[in-house]
């Protein structure tokens, strides 16, 4: 083994300054031969199917008909994980086993009426749309509530039971984990540094370069340096922004532009619809709106499982469940790969060289 170190060779443990955690990286692994699972690939949707209960028209299971809608839909989730008006528990019988309320509403935003579309194949205009319209739910719902968390879940393997494009918007009257500690964390980093946590860190990976994967005027995708999935990518904007509806409307404009670049080279890595996890993360709402939140910056998570290609997984199990985070390619690596991907889509490619 050579002495110099190689972060695509060598073993070595990243820090993850959000989180408070360290990640390994093993580049080494990738060269290990695949006899896991392999997931199916996936099925073509139709664009409107009348069973479906998110398209247009549709009876959902409670009996509520959709409407027509052209656009953007917004309901209330039939099967909510959170309600209002819940009743509180009581004193914990023992320290070690605390209770505390929890009060909220779930949502679910449909992104167009046809089902056999994606974000990054739908127009700049109607992925505005979008994030106009998670804008005006996290207003809306942030009057109520301290955290507001939009997120969606694409494609089957992540656990996602309807093909047809949308996100849920969860509601919460306490700060869930994961906002917690990188409130806590960034929070800290500003009160010793007096700049925010990832205004800095945007600005290192400008200098360097290396791990940025797309960009415009206003925005920068980026694979993190701690990044644990394959080909975990975040979005941060160029200046200092706490909540997604303080966007002017250039950024929105161009934050458009970007995600629909991005999630273009995520479907043309493996010529697949990606699928990923993927949500915004920006300063807590409802009362502690009021409190100085100058640490936070607003950022998007995409989280995609796949690995070795449109079949075979990221799995986090075993020693990532156990004791942390473990990745195989580096995120440079990951990063160089995206971003010498095609910037026009693998199926709009193939109708143009059909025509």
């Amino acid at each position: 083994m050579s002495s110099i170190f190689n972060p695509k060779e060598h073993q070595h443990i990243r820090f993850n300054p959000l989180k408070g955690e360290w990640v390994l990286v093993s580049a080494h692994r990738m060269k290990r031969p695949w006899k896991g699972q392999v997931e199916k690939p996936s099925e073509e949707v139709a664009r409107h199917d009348p069973k479906n209960p998110l398209c247009p028209g549709a009876t959902r299971p409670n009996g509520k008909v959709n409407p027509d809608y052209t656009s953007t839909f917004v309901f209330d989730n039939d099967f909510p994980a959170l309600l209002k008006n819940t009743v509180e528990p009581g004193e914990p019988e023992h320290p070690l086993l605390k209770a505390a309320s929890a009060e909220g509403t779930c949502q679910v935003m449909c992104f167009h009426p046809w089902s056999d579309i994606t974000l990054p194949l739908m127009s700049l205009e109607e992925i505005k749309t979008v994030i106009d319209k998670w804008a005006e739910l996290i207003i809306d719902l942030g009057s109520q509530f301290r955290w507001v968390q939009v997120f969606e879940n694409k494609g089957a393997v992540m656990g996602c039971s309807n093909p047809h494009p949308h996100c849920q918007v969860w509601a919460s009257n306490f700060m869930p984990n994961e906002p917690r500690v990188k409130d806590q964390l960034q929070r800290e980093y500003y009160i010793k540094e007096k700049v925010p946590m990832l205004v800095e860190y945007l600005k290192v990976e400008l200098e360097k370069r290396e791990r940025i994967v797309v960009e415009n005027d206003k925005w920068v995708a980026l694979v993190p340096w701690w990044a644990a999935w394959p080909y975990e990518t975040m979005l941060l904007p160029k200046r200092h922004v706490l909540r997604l509806p303080d966007l002017t409307e250039d950024e929105r404009k161009a934050l458009a532009d970007i995600m629909k670049r991005l999630l273009t080279k995520y479907d043309n890595l493996f010529e697949t619809s990606f699928p990923y996890s993927m949500g915004w993360h920006g300063a807590p709402t409802g009362d502690s709106a009021k409190d100085d939140n100058s640490h936070w910056q607003l950022h998007a998570l995409y989280l995609p499982p796949l690995l070795r290609s449109a079949t075979v997984k990221k799995f986090m199990v075993g020693y990532e469940m156990l004791a942390q985070p473990q990745r195989d390619l580096t995120a440079e690596q990951a990063a160089e790969k995206l971003r010498n991907l095609p910037d026009v889509h693998y199926k709009v490619q193939s109708q143009e060289n059909n025509s």
